[in-house]
Protein backbone atom coordinates (compact mmCIF):
# COMPACT_ATOMS: atom_id res chain seq x y z
CA UNK A 1 0.00 0.00 0.00
CA UNK A 2 1.48 3.23 -1.03
CA UNK A 3 1.98 6.48 1.27
CA UNK A 4 -1.17 8.14 -0.38
CA UNK A 5 -3.58 5.03 -0.29
CA UNK A 6 -2.66 5.20 3.73
CA UNK A 7 -3.08 8.61 4.03
CA UNK A 8 -6.45 8.47 2.67
CA UNK A 9 -7.30 5.59 4.31
CA UNK A 10 -6.53 7.46 7.94
CA UNK A 11 -8.08 10.58 6.75
CA UNK A 12 -11.57 10.03 7.44
CA UNK A 13 -10.98 8.43 11.04
CA UNK A 14 -8.13 11.20 11.98
CA UNK A 15 -11.03 13.70 11.31
CA UNK A 16 -13.45 12.36 13.62
CA UNK A 17 -10.71 11.86 16.36
CA UNK A 18 -9.93 15.27 16.04
CA UNK A 19 -13.79 16.59 16.24
CA UNK A 20 -14.26 14.70 18.91
CA UNK A 21 -11.27 14.94 20.99
CA UNK A 22 -11.66 18.36 19.97
CA UNK A 23 -15.73 19.03 22.05
CA UNK A 24 -14.68 16.81 24.73
CA UNK A 25 -11.69 18.61 25.54
CA UNK A 26 -14.16 21.97 24.86
CA UNK A 27 -16.75 20.66 26.95
CA UNK A 28 -14.92 18.61 29.53
CA UNK A 29 -15.22 21.61 32.21
CA UNK A 30 -19.36 20.96 32.44
CA UNK A 31 -18.32 17.89 34.71
CA UNK A 32 -17.98 20.20 37.24
CA UNK A 33 -20.95 22.71 37.12
CA UNK A 34 -23.86 23.53 39.17
CA UNK A 35 -27.99 22.91 37.78
CA UNK A 36 -28.72 26.43 37.10
CA UNK A 37 -31.90 28.09 38.66
CA UNK A 38 -33.45 28.05 35.00
CA UNK A 39 -35.74 25.58 34.29
CA UNK A 40 -33.41 22.58 35.90
CA UNK A 41 -35.31 22.37 38.72
CA UNK A 42 -38.66 22.09 36.26
CA UNK A 43 -36.91 18.78 34.43
CA UNK A 44 -34.49 17.09 36.72
CA UNK A 45 -33.51 18.80 40.35
CA UNK A 46 -37.36 19.28 41.19
CA UNK A 47 -39.40 16.82 39.52
CA UNK A 48 -40.83 13.49 41.58
CA UNK A 49 -41.58 11.94 37.95
CA UNK A 50 -38.05 12.63 36.85
CA UNK A 51 -36.63 11.18 40.38
CA UNK A 52 -38.41 8.32 40.16
CA UNK A 53 -36.47 7.04 37.58
CA UNK A 54 -37.43 4.74 34.59
CA UNK A 55 -40.83 2.57 34.80
CA UNK A 56 -43.66 1.70 33.31
CA UNK A 57 -45.60 4.25 35.49
CA UNK A 58 -42.82 6.70 34.53
CA UNK A 59 -43.17 6.02 30.22
CA UNK A 60 -47.18 6.58 30.59
CA UNK A 61 -46.51 9.88 32.62
CA UNK A 62 -43.72 11.33 29.95
CA UNK A 63 -45.92 10.67 26.97
CA UNK A 64 -49.70 11.96 28.66
CA UNK A 65 -48.19 15.10 30.18
CA UNK A 66 -47.29 18.29 28.71
CA UNK A 67 -45.43 19.48 31.57
CA UNK A 68 -43.17 22.59 30.95
CA UNK A 69 -45.63 23.51 28.00
CA UNK A 70 -44.71 21.33 25.83
CA UNK A 71 -44.75 17.64 24.71
CA UNK A 72 -41.90 15.72 24.38
CA UNK A 73 -41.99 12.45 25.85
CA UNK A 74 -38.33 11.16 25.05
CA UNK A 75 -36.82 14.16 26.51
CA UNK A 76 -38.44 13.22 29.94
CA UNK A 77 -37.10 9.58 29.65
CA UNK A 78 -33.76 10.67 28.84
CA UNK A 79 -33.87 12.76 32.12
CA UNK A 80 -35.30 9.72 34.00
CA UNK A 81 -32.77 7.82 32.76
CA UNK A 82 -30.28 10.38 33.63
CA UNK A 83 -31.31 10.17 37.53
CA UNK A 84 -31.57 6.35 37.80
CA UNK A 85 -27.89 6.29 36.82
CA UNK A 86 -26.56 9.69 38.45
CA UNK A 87 -28.98 10.10 40.97
CA UNK A 88 -28.97 14.26 42.12
CA UNK A 89 -25.12 14.71 40.60
CA UNK A 90 -25.33 17.25 37.78
CA UNK A 91 -21.86 15.80 36.69
CA UNK A 92 -23.69 13.07 34.73
CA UNK A 93 -26.37 15.25 32.57
CA UNK A 94 -24.41 17.25 31.98
CA UNK A 95 -21.56 14.48 30.61
CA UNK A 96 -24.50 13.13 28.72
CA UNK A 97 -25.27 16.09 27.02
CA UNK A 98 -21.40 16.26 25.57
CA UNK A 99 -22.35 12.89 24.38
CA UNK A 100 -25.19 13.49 22.53
CA UNK A 101 -23.27 16.88 21.26
CA UNK A 102 -20.69 14.68 19.87
CA UNK A 103 -22.68 12.10 18.49
CA UNK A 104 -24.14 15.40 16.38
CA UNK A 105 -20.84 16.94 15.12
CA UNK A 106 -20.02 12.81 13.65
CA UNK A 107 -23.34 12.37 12.19
CA UNK A 108 -22.95 15.71 10.69
CA UNK A 109 -19.44 14.97 9.25
CA UNK A 110 -20.83 11.72 7.83
CA UNK A 111 -23.96 13.16 6.53
CA UNK A 112 -22.22 15.82 4.60
CA UNK A 113 -19.16 13.89 3.50
CA UNK A 114 -21.56 10.72 2.13
CA UNK A 115 -23.70 13.30 0.21
CA UNK A 116 -21.19 15.59 -1.41
CA UNK A 117 -17.95 13.73 -0.93
CA UNK A 118 -16.14 16.81 0.07
CA UNK A 119 -14.44 15.26 3.22
CA UNK A 120 -12.44 18.76 4.08
CA UNK A 121 -15.20 21.02 3.57
CA UNK A 122 -17.58 18.67 5.45
CA UNK A 123 -15.23 18.73 8.21
CA UNK A 124 -15.33 22.50 8.10
CA UNK A 125 -18.75 22.88 8.68
CA UNK A 126 -18.71 20.29 11.44
CA UNK A 127 -16.17 21.72 13.18
CA UNK A 128 -17.71 25.15 13.24
CA UNK A 129 -21.20 23.00 14.76
CA UNK A 130 -18.72 21.42 17.63
CA UNK A 131 -17.12 24.32 18.65
CA UNK A 132 -19.20 27.39 17.93
CA UNK A 133 -20.18 29.65 21.28
CA UNK A 134 -23.55 30.11 20.14
CA UNK A 135 -23.87 26.09 21.32
CA UNK A 136 -22.43 26.34 24.61
CA UNK A 137 -26.12 27.29 25.63
CA UNK A 138 -27.14 23.97 24.26
CA UNK A 139 -24.74 21.96 25.32
CA UNK A 140 -24.07 23.31 28.99
CA UNK A 141 -27.12 23.51 30.37
CA UNK A 142 -29.52 19.97 31.56
CA UNK A 143 -32.87 21.34 30.46
CA UNK A 144 -31.99 21.63 27.10
CA UNK A 145 -31.25 17.93 26.65
CA UNK A 146 -34.14 18.31 24.25
CA UNK A 147 -32.00 20.31 21.88
CA UNK A 148 -28.94 17.92 21.73
CA UNK A 149 -31.43 14.90 21.47
CA UNK A 150 -33.84 16.31 18.80
CA UNK A 151 -30.82 17.31 16.79
CA UNK A 152 -29.24 13.65 17.26
CA UNK A 153 -32.23 12.18 15.54
CA UNK A 154 -32.87 15.05 13.11
CA UNK A 155 -29.47 14.00 11.56
CA UNK A 156 -29.69 10.83 12.03
CA UNK A 157 -33.06 11.20 9.48
CA UNK A 158 -30.75 12.60 7.35
CA UNK A 159 -28.72 10.19 7.13
CA UNK A 160 -30.94 7.35 6.31
CA UNK A 161 -33.16 9.95 3.62
CA UNK A 162 -29.70 9.70 1.74
CA UNK A 163 -29.11 6.41 1.63
CA UNK A 164 -32.99 5.98 0.92
CA UNK A 165 -32.72 8.22 -1.91
CA UNK A 166 -30.05 7.06 -3.37
CA UNK A 167 -30.69 3.33 -2.83
CA UNK A 168 -34.40 4.49 -4.77
CA UNK A 169 -32.97 4.94 -8.08
CA UNK A 170 -30.14 2.26 -7.78
CA UNK A 171 -33.16 -0.55 -6.75
CA UNK A 172 -35.50 1.10 -9.49
CA UNK A 173 -32.15 0.35 -12.32
CA UNK A 174 -31.33 -2.84 -11.43
CA UNK A 175 -34.58 -4.38 -10.40
CA UNK A 176 -35.04 -4.17 -13.87
CA UNK A 177 -31.85 -6.57 -14.90
CA UNK A 178 -31.61 -10.19 -15.16
CA UNK A 179 -29.53 -10.47 -12.22
CA UNK A 180 -32.35 -8.80 -10.12
CA UNK A 181 -32.61 -5.61 -7.08
CA UNK A 182 -29.65 -4.88 -5.33
CA UNK A 183 -28.77 -6.87 -2.40
CA UNK A 184 -29.75 -4.04 -0.19
CA UNK A 185 -32.54 -2.72 2.26
CA UNK A 186 -35.34 -1.58 -0.01
CA UNK A 187 -36.00 2.12 -0.32
CA UNK A 188 -39.56 1.44 1.73
CA UNK A 189 -37.96 0.01 4.35
CA UNK A 190 -35.63 3.02 4.92
CA UNK A 191 -38.23 5.32 3.92
CA UNK A 192 -39.94 4.15 7.44
CA UNK A 193 -37.03 4.74 9.15
CA UNK A 194 -36.70 8.10 8.05
CA UNK A 195 -40.26 8.87 9.63
CA UNK A 196 -39.78 6.81 12.37
CA UNK A 197 -36.74 9.08 13.30
CA UNK A 198 -38.56 12.22 12.89
CA UNK A 199 -41.41 10.90 14.83
CA UNK A 200 -38.74 10.45 17.62
CA UNK A 201 -37.16 13.77 16.67
CA UNK A 202 -40.60 15.24 17.38
CA UNK A 203 -40.72 13.67 20.23
CA UNK A 204 -37.79 14.87 21.80
CA UNK A 205 -38.56 18.74 20.80
CA UNK A 206 -40.86 20.73 18.45
CA UNK A 207 -38.71 22.55 16.39
CA UNK A 208 -37.77 19.87 14.44
CA UNK A 209 -40.66 20.18 12.25
CA UNK A 210 -38.82 21.71 9.83
CA UNK A 211 -37.06 18.12 8.48
CA UNK A 212 -39.68 17.97 5.45
CA UNK A 213 -38.38 21.32 3.83
CA UNK A 214 -35.54 20.73 4.83
CA UNK A 215 -35.36 17.34 3.18
CA UNK A 216 -36.52 18.66 0.06
CA UNK A 217 -33.98 21.23 0.16
CA UNK A 218 -31.80 18.59 0.02
CA UNK A 219 -33.19 17.21 -2.88
CA UNK A 220 -32.17 20.25 -4.98
CA UNK A 221 -28.64 19.68 -3.20
CA UNK A 222 -26.70 17.81 -2.09
CA UNK A 223 -28.49 15.23 -3.27
CA UNK A 224 -29.40 16.47 -6.61
CA UNK A 225 -32.68 14.72 -7.46
CA UNK A 226 -34.38 18.23 -9.28
CA UNK A 227 -31.85 17.75 -11.61
CA UNK A 228 -32.23 14.31 -12.37
CA UNK A 229 -35.66 14.59 -13.65
CA UNK A 230 -36.98 14.12 -17.13
CA UNK A 231 -39.30 17.04 -16.43
CA UNK A 232 -38.40 19.63 -14.05
CA UNK A 233 -41.41 20.64 -12.45
CA UNK A 234 -43.36 16.82 -12.74
CA UNK A 235 -39.93 15.67 -10.84
CA UNK A 236 -40.55 18.54 -8.04
CA UNK A 237 -43.93 17.91 -7.43
CA UNK A 238 -43.46 13.85 -7.23
CA UNK A 239 -40.93 14.72 -4.25
CA UNK A 240 -43.43 17.14 -2.69
CA UNK A 241 -45.86 14.39 -2.63
CA UNK A 242 -42.97 11.63 -0.88
CA UNK A 243 -43.23 14.69 1.74
CA UNK A 244 -46.47 14.28 2.86
CA UNK A 245 -46.33 11.49 5.38
CA UNK A 246 -43.75 13.46 6.90
CA UNK A 247 -46.14 17.00 6.80
CA UNK A 248 -48.71 15.11 8.61
CA UNK A 249 -46.68 14.01 11.26
CA UNK A 250 -45.39 17.57 11.80
CA UNK A 251 -48.73 19.48 11.52
CA UNK A 252 -50.23 16.39 14.26
CA UNK A 253 -47.03 17.24 16.67
CA UNK A 254 -47.38 21.28 16.16
CA UNK A 255 -51.04 21.24 17.07
CA UNK A 256 -50.29 19.17 20.06
CA UNK A 257 -47.14 21.61 21.12
CA UNK A 258 -49.46 24.43 20.62
CA UNK A 259 -51.97 23.29 22.43
CA UNK A 260 -49.87 22.64 25.59
CA UNK A 261 -47.76 25.89 25.07
CA UNK A 262 -50.84 27.66 25.29
CA UNK A 263 -52.60 25.99 27.95
CA UNK A 264 -49.12 26.56 29.89
CA UNK A 265 -49.10 30.18 29.19
CA UNK A 266 -45.94 29.63 27.19
CA UNK A 267 -47.69 31.63 24.39
CA UNK A 268 -48.12 35.53 24.72
CA UNK A 269 -51.51 37.01 23.54
CA UNK A 270 -52.37 38.74 20.48
CA UNK A 271 -53.20 41.72 22.66
CA UNK A 272 -49.68 41.95 24.68
CA UNK A 273 -47.98 41.65 21.32
CA UNK A 274 -49.80 42.52 18.38
CA UNK A 275 -48.60 40.97 15.05
CA UNK A 276 -46.61 44.08 14.07
CA UNK A 277 -44.21 43.70 17.14
CA UNK A 278 -43.45 40.57 16.55
CA UNK A 279 -43.15 40.51 13.01
CA UNK A 280 -40.62 43.25 13.44
CA UNK A 281 -38.96 40.99 15.73
CA UNK A 282 -38.89 38.33 13.74
CA UNK A 283 -36.89 40.37 10.89
CA UNK A 284 -34.72 42.06 13.52
CA UNK A 285 -33.85 38.99 15.19
CA UNK A 286 -32.89 36.95 11.73
CA UNK A 287 -30.28 39.58 11.57
CA UNK A 288 -29.14 39.46 15.22
CA UNK A 289 -28.82 35.34 14.46
CA UNK A 290 -26.70 36.55 11.47
CA UNK A 291 -24.46 38.85 13.42
CA UNK A 292 -23.86 36.26 16.47
CA UNK A 293 -23.28 33.71 14.02
CA UNK A 294 -20.23 35.84 12.42
CA UNK A 295 -19.44 38.22 15.76
CA UNK A 296 -19.99 36.02 18.72
CA UNK A 297 -20.10 38.74 21.55
CA UNK A 298 -22.22 39.66 23.98
CA UNK A 299 -23.94 36.19 24.10
CA UNK A 300 -26.80 35.83 27.22
CA UNK A 301 -29.07 33.27 28.56
CA UNK A 302 -31.44 36.06 27.76
CA UNK A 303 -32.29 38.50 25.69
CA UNK A 304 -34.78 41.04 26.45
CA UNK A 305 -37.94 41.24 24.38
CA UNK A 306 -38.16 45.00 22.76
CA UNK A 307 -41.42 45.36 21.51
CA UNK A 308 -40.58 49.58 19.73
CA UNK A 309 -37.27 48.68 17.44
CA UNK A 310 -36.85 51.88 15.23
CA UNK A 311 -38.59 51.85 12.05
CA UNK A 312 -35.44 52.24 10.03
CA UNK A 313 -33.63 49.22 11.69
CA UNK A 314 -36.83 47.15 10.99
CA UNK A 315 -36.55 48.20 6.95
CA UNK A 316 -33.32 47.61 6.61
CA UNK A 317 -33.14 44.37 8.02
CA UNK A 318 -36.14 43.52 5.95
CA UNK A 319 -34.31 44.31 2.91
CA UNK A 320 -30.78 42.53 3.74
CA UNK A 321 -33.24 39.22 4.21
CA UNK A 322 -34.99 40.25 0.49
CA UNK A 323 -31.76 40.69 -0.94
CA UNK A 324 -29.45 37.81 0.44
CA UNK A 325 -33.21 35.54 -0.71
CA UNK A 326 -32.95 36.69 -3.90
CA UNK A 327 -29.85 36.60 -4.63
CA UNK A 328 -29.16 32.81 -3.36
CA UNK A 329 -32.30 31.85 -5.87
CA UNK A 330 -30.36 33.78 -8.87
CA UNK A 331 -27.35 31.81 -8.06
CA UNK A 332 -29.10 28.59 -6.99
CA UNK A 333 -27.82 26.72 -10.09
CA UNK A 334 -24.34 27.76 -10.01
CA UNK A 335 -23.70 27.37 -6.43
CA UNK A 336 -26.73 25.26 -5.11
CA UNK A 337 -25.08 25.35 -1.67
CA UNK A 338 -25.59 29.21 -1.28
CA UNK A 339 -29.58 28.06 -2.00
CA UNK A 340 -29.07 25.13 0.66
CA UNK A 341 -27.39 27.20 3.26
CA UNK A 342 -29.80 30.32 3.00
CA UNK A 343 -33.32 28.94 2.95
CA UNK A 344 -32.13 25.96 5.52
CA UNK A 345 -31.23 28.97 8.06
CA UNK A 346 -34.28 30.44 7.73
CA UNK A 347 -36.73 27.97 7.34
CA UNK A 348 -35.41 25.97 10.64
CA UNK A 349 -35.56 29.35 12.36
CA UNK A 350 -38.89 29.92 11.59
CA UNK A 351 -40.81 28.21 14.01
CA UNK A 352 -38.67 30.04 17.11
CA UNK A 353 -38.39 33.26 15.22
CA UNK A 354 -41.45 34.56 17.56
CA UNK A 355 -44.67 34.92 15.02
CA UNK A 356 -46.02 32.57 17.31
CA UNK A 357 -44.50 34.03 20.78
CA UNK A 358 -43.47 31.87 23.39
CA UNK A 359 -41.62 32.64 26.64
CA UNK A 360 -40.28 36.27 26.82
CA UNK A 361 -36.85 36.41 25.46
CA UNK A 362 -36.80 38.27 21.96
CA UNK A 363 -34.44 35.22 20.60
CA UNK A 364 -32.43 32.68 22.42
CA UNK A 365 -29.06 31.10 21.53
CA UNK A 366 -30.04 27.58 21.84
CA UNK A 367 -32.56 28.26 18.89
CA UNK A 368 -29.49 28.01 16.50
CA UNK A 369 -28.42 24.51 17.28
CA UNK A 370 -30.24 23.42 14.08
CA UNK A 371 -30.32 26.08 12.02
CA UNK A 372 -26.47 27.41 11.94
CA UNK A 373 -25.78 24.56 10.11
CA UNK A 374 -27.06 25.95 6.71
CA UNK A 375 -24.86 29.17 7.78
CA UNK A 376 -21.74 27.02 8.14
CA UNK A 377 -22.52 25.48 5.14
CA UNK A 378 -22.82 28.60 3.04
CA UNK A 379 -19.76 29.87 4.70
CA UNK A 380 -17.51 26.92 4.29
CA UNK A 381 -18.21 25.90 0.90
CA UNK A 382 -18.46 30.18 -0.73
CA UNK A 383 -14.90 30.56 1.11
CA UNK A 384 -14.05 27.45 -0.91
CA UNK A 385 -15.37 29.15 -4.25
CA UNK A 386 -14.44 32.36 -3.96
CA UNK A 387 -10.64 30.72 -3.95
CA UNK A 388 -11.24 28.04 -7.01
CA UNK A 389 -8.96 30.39 -8.73
CA UNK A 390 -6.68 31.11 -6.36
CA UNK A 391 -3.32 29.36 -7.11
CA UNK A 392 -2.56 28.50 -3.51
CA UNK A 393 -6.13 27.66 -2.17
CA UNK A 394 -5.60 25.14 0.33
CA UNK A 395 -3.40 27.13 2.22
CA UNK A 396 -5.51 30.06 2.36
CA UNK A 397 -8.53 28.14 3.23
CA UNK A 398 -6.49 25.93 6.05
CA UNK A 399 -5.08 29.20 7.78
CA UNK A 400 -8.43 30.96 7.75
CA UNK A 401 -10.20 27.70 8.94
CA UNK A 402 -7.52 27.72 11.30
CA UNK A 403 -8.17 31.02 12.40
CA UNK A 404 -11.86 31.10 12.44
CA UNK A 405 -11.93 27.74 14.63
CA UNK A 406 -9.05 28.63 16.77
CA UNK A 407 -11.41 31.71 18.01
CA UNK A 408 -14.38 29.60 18.27
CA UNK A 409 -12.78 27.67 20.49
CA UNK A 410 -11.33 30.60 22.65
CA UNK A 411 -14.75 32.44 22.62
CA UNK A 412 -16.82 29.04 23.42
CA UNK A 413 -14.28 28.42 26.11
CA UNK A 414 -14.87 31.69 27.96
CA UNK A 415 -18.54 31.36 27.52
CA UNK A 416 -19.07 27.76 28.80
CA UNK A 417 -17.16 29.27 32.45
CA UNK A 418 -20.78 31.57 32.78
CA UNK A 419 -22.75 28.23 33.10
CA UNK A 420 -20.55 27.08 36.14
CA UNK A 421 -23.26 28.21 38.44
CA UNK A 422 -26.82 30.59 38.70
CA UNK A 423 -24.86 33.53 40.12
CA UNK A 424 -22.48 34.06 37.17
CA UNK A 425 -24.54 32.67 34.59
CA UNK A 426 -27.44 35.74 35.58
CA UNK A 427 -24.96 38.16 36.25
CA UNK A 428 -23.32 37.94 33.31
CA UNK A 429 -26.64 38.24 31.13
CA UNK A 430 -27.42 41.36 33.32
CA UNK A 431 -23.80 42.88 32.48
CA UNK A 432 -24.45 42.39 28.28
CA UNK A 433 -27.79 43.24 27.96
CA UNK A 434 -29.98 46.52 28.57
CA UNK A 435 -33.24 46.60 30.87
CA UNK A 436 -33.48 42.85 31.45
CA UNK A 437 -35.89 42.71 34.23
CA UNK A 438 -36.41 38.67 33.65
CA UNK A 439 -32.43 38.25 34.39
CA UNK A 440 -32.71 41.24 36.99
CA UNK A 441 -35.09 38.61 38.73
CA UNK A 442 -33.24 35.29 37.98
CA UNK A 443 -30.29 36.69 39.59
CA UNK A 444 -31.60 38.14 42.39
CA UNK A 445 -33.21 34.68 43.14
CA UNK A 446 -29.98 32.91 42.30
CA UNK A 447 -28.01 35.21 45.02
CA UNK A 448 -30.95 34.52 47.63
CA UNK A 449 -30.33 30.78 47.36
CA UNK A 450 -26.57 31.67 47.74
CA UNK A 451 -27.55 32.91 50.92
CA UNK A 452 -26.74 36.25 49.62
CA UNK A 453 -30.12 38.16 50.54
CA UNK A 454 -29.21 41.42 51.07
CA UNK A 455 -27.54 41.31 47.37
CA UNK A 456 -30.55 40.01 45.85
CA UNK A 457 -32.96 42.93 46.78
CA UNK A 458 -31.64 45.44 44.39
CA UNK A 459 -32.33 43.16 41.74
CA UNK A 460 -35.33 42.34 42.26
CA UNK A 461 -36.49 45.88 43.00
CA UNK A 462 -35.11 46.58 39.72
CA UNK A 463 -36.84 43.63 38.14
CA UNK A 464 -39.84 45.41 39.09
CA UNK A 465 -39.18 48.72 38.33
CA UNK A 466 -38.78 47.41 34.72
CA UNK A 467 -41.37 45.07 34.34
CA UNK A 468 -44.34 46.24 37.37
CA UNK A 469 -46.56 43.56 35.83
CA UNK A 470 -43.90 40.79 36.28
CA UNK A 471 -45.69 38.57 38.80
CA UNK A 472 -42.43 36.59 39.43
CA UNK A 473 -40.41 39.47 40.35
CA UNK A 474 -43.54 40.72 42.54
CA UNK A 475 -43.01 37.73 44.65
CA UNK A 476 -39.81 37.65 44.67
CA UNK A 477 -39.51 40.98 46.01
CA UNK A 478 -42.64 40.55 48.35
CA UNK A 479 -40.91 37.43 50.22
CA UNK A 480 -37.56 38.74 50.35
CA UNK A 481 -39.21 42.00 52.09
CA UNK A 482 -41.39 39.55 54.39
CA UNK A 483 -38.40 37.57 55.35
CA UNK A 484 -35.98 40.69 56.42
CA UNK A 485 -39.54 41.76 58.56
CA UNK A 486 -40.24 44.94 56.28
CA UNK A 487 -43.96 43.52 56.42
CA UNK A 488 -45.79 46.22 55.27
CA UNK A 489 -43.43 46.48 51.77
CA UNK A 490 -43.96 42.98 51.23
CA UNK A 491 -48.09 43.09 51.08
CA UNK A 492 -47.49 45.90 48.47
CA UNK A 493 -45.64 43.51 46.21
CA UNK A 494 -47.42 40.54 47.28
CA UNK A 495 -50.82 42.33 46.40
CA UNK A 496 -49.57 42.70 42.90
CA UNK A 497 -48.62 39.10 42.72
CA UNK A 498 -52.16 37.55 43.52
CA UNK A 499 -53.67 39.98 40.97
CA UNK A 500 -52.07 39.19 38.16
CA UNK A 501 -51.98 35.39 39.32
CA UNK A 502 -55.51 35.56 41.15
CA UNK A 503 -55.44 31.45 40.85
CA UNK A 504 -52.16 30.81 43.20
CA UNK A 505 -53.02 29.76 46.22
CA UNK A 506 -49.34 29.75 47.56
CA UNK A 507 -49.29 33.56 46.75
CA UNK A 508 -52.65 34.17 48.91
CA UNK A 509 -51.08 32.63 51.60
CA UNK A 510 -48.05 34.05 51.77
CA UNK A 511 -50.22 37.54 51.33
CA UNK A 512 -51.84 36.97 53.79
CA UNK A 513 -48.83 36.24 56.00
CA UNK A 514 -47.61 39.65 55.18
CA UNK A 515 -51.32 41.65 56.16
CA UNK A 516 -50.91 39.89 59.26
CA UNK A 517 -47.76 40.72 60.28
CA UNK A 518 -48.34 44.13 58.97
CA UNK A 519 -51.58 44.12 61.64
CA UNK A 520 -54.03 43.93 59.30
CA UNK A 521 -55.74 40.73 60.61
CA UNK A 522 -59.23 41.27 58.33
CA UNK A 523 -57.54 41.72 55.11
CA UNK A 524 -55.17 38.71 56.22
CA UNK A 525 -58.00 36.51 56.71
CA UNK A 526 -59.85 37.09 53.39
CA UNK A 527 -56.27 36.08 51.89
CA UNK A 528 -56.14 32.49 54.22
CA UNK A 529 -60.03 32.07 53.10
CA UNK A 530 -58.78 32.97 49.38
CA UNK A 531 -56.05 29.92 49.64
CA UNK A 532 -58.33 27.49 51.29
CA UNK A 533 -60.94 27.87 48.65
CA UNK A 534 -58.44 27.13 45.51
CA UNK A 535 -56.64 24.51 47.91
CA UNK A 536 -59.32 22.96 50.45
CA UNK A 537 -56.87 21.36 52.70
CA UNK A 538 -53.60 23.31 52.19
CA UNK A 539 -51.86 22.64 56.05
CA UNK A 540 -50.08 25.80 55.45
CA UNK A 541 -52.42 28.10 55.20
CA UNK A 542 -55.06 26.30 57.38
CA UNK A 543 -52.18 26.67 59.90
CA UNK A 544 -51.56 30.42 59.59
CA UNK A 545 -55.20 31.04 59.47
CA UNK A 546 -55.55 29.15 62.92
CA UNK A 547 -52.99 30.74 64.18
CA UNK A 548 -54.50 34.32 63.09
CA UNK A 549 -57.85 33.47 64.60
CA UNK A 550 -56.06 32.57 67.94
CA UNK A 551 -54.95 35.86 68.16
CA UNK A 552 -57.71 37.72 66.77
CA UNK A 553 -60.38 35.74 68.56
CA UNK A 554 -63.17 38.83 67.40
CA UNK A 555 -62.75 37.34 64.06
CA UNK A 556 -64.38 34.03 64.70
Amino acid sequence: MSTGQLKNQLRLPGICLVLALGTLFLYWPVAHHEFVALDDNLYVTANPQVQAGLSWAGVKWAFQNTMASNWHPLTWLSHMADWQMFGPNPAGPHLVNVGFHIANVLLLFAWLNGATGAGWRSAGVAALFAWHPLHVESVAWVAERKDVLSAFFWLLALLAYTRYARGRDEWRVTSDQPAGPPATCHPSLLYLLVLFLFACGLMSKPMVVTLPFVLLLADFWPLGRMAKAECGMRNLKVLVVEKIPFLALAAAAGSVNFIAQKAGGATWSADALPLHIRLANALVSYVRYLSKTFWPADLAVIYPYQKHWPLWLVFTAAALLGFWSVTVVWRARQNPFLFFGWFYFVGTLVPAIGLVQVGPQAMADRYMYLPSIGLFVLLVWGVDALLAKQPRRKEIAALAGTAALGACLIIASLQLQYWQNSVKLFLHAVETTTDNYTADAYLGGALDNAGLADAALPFYAESVRLAPMFAISQWDLGMALLRKGRAGEAAEHLAVASRLTPGDAVIHCYYGKALAAAGKPDAAKAQFTEALRLKPGDTEAQAALAALLAAHPELK
